[in-house]
């Protein structure tokens, strides 16, 4: 095993115990840093505490769009949050748009999430910094075009599906796409892992989302990373330490230097 950086965790949301293990086992398991991504005002303000605890999380402030809209108060305050914070933050996110929400509620528009998405976005640009998104299918195509009004090149898609003409504008701008534990057993993400570049890839378990396969049943921990880079190695017919080195080096870059 090699230096591993989670690129998206929802560290905030394991209970204490849970999280004191994590931290407890990093250096175990060789993980660097955690990534880890806010869910509303609450979680951000969780998540920046739990970053004055820990040097290894690095914190990021969003609203994650799978959930009813914020009160323009929250809202408001989760802004003026990334404003006093923005020298201490690694990143905005998560953000981006509602597409599973809108599966089971058709009826909810999408303009008010993506006025709130560009909100995002500015404060982004505003700071330069990194920004982790939640987008995926025909919402990419959409996130994509504001991103580029804004001409934001720091765009992380975590744990992104979408079409080959999709993906392939997201490879055209230089954006990053990341894989979890579910690629070891789930087919159908090997075909996204041979299409994007070695030089865009990152890896992150989106914890404590819960996986199956070999990991059914076990609190989703980052040591999890280290199948997930060994199965791109193996698509990528690459040697696995050279692997281990790219994929730090893409994370590394985009979200701490």
């Amino acid at each position: 095993m090699k230096l591993v950086i989670d690129s998206h965790i929802h560290f905030d949301l394991y209970d204490h115990k849970q999280q004191q293990q994590i931290i407890r086992e990093l250096k175990t398991y060789d993980i660097e840093k955690l990534i880890a991504v806010s869910m509303n005002e609450v979680s951000a303000q969780k998540t920046l505490l739990l970053s004055k605890e820990y040097s290894d999380i690095e914190p990021a402030i969003g609203y994650h769009p799978e959930q009813s809209l914020p009160k323009e108060e929250e809202l408001l305050r989760l802004i003026a949050l990334i404003d006093e914070n923005y020298l201490s933050i690694t990143a905005i996110g998560e953000v981006g748009l509602p597409y599973y929400l809108r599966q089971e509620h058709p009826d909810i528009p999408l303009e008010p999430y993506i006025e709130i998405l560009q909100l995002f976005i500015e404060k982004a640009e505003q700071y330069q910094l990194p920004i982790a998104l939640h987008a995926i299918y025909d919402d990419a195509s959409i996130v994509c075009t504001l991103l580029e009004k804004y001409s934001i090149k720091k765009a992380h898609f975590h744990w992104y599906k979408g079409k080959t003409t999709i993906t392939e504008r997201l490879i055209q701008n230089g954006y990053m796409i990341s894989f979890t534990p579910d690629t070891i057993y789930r087919d159908s993400r090997l075909s996204l892992m041979s299409q994007v570049p070695l030089t865009q890839i990152m890896v992150e378990t989106d914890g404590p989302w819960p996986f199956d396969g070999p990991f059914k049943n076990e609190m989703t921990h980052p040591k999890m990373l280290h199948h997930v880079i060994r199965k791109i190695a193996e698509v990528k017919r690459r040697p696995l330490d050279e692997v281990y080195d790219i994929l730090y080096d893409n994370t590394k870059r985009f979200y701490l230097e």
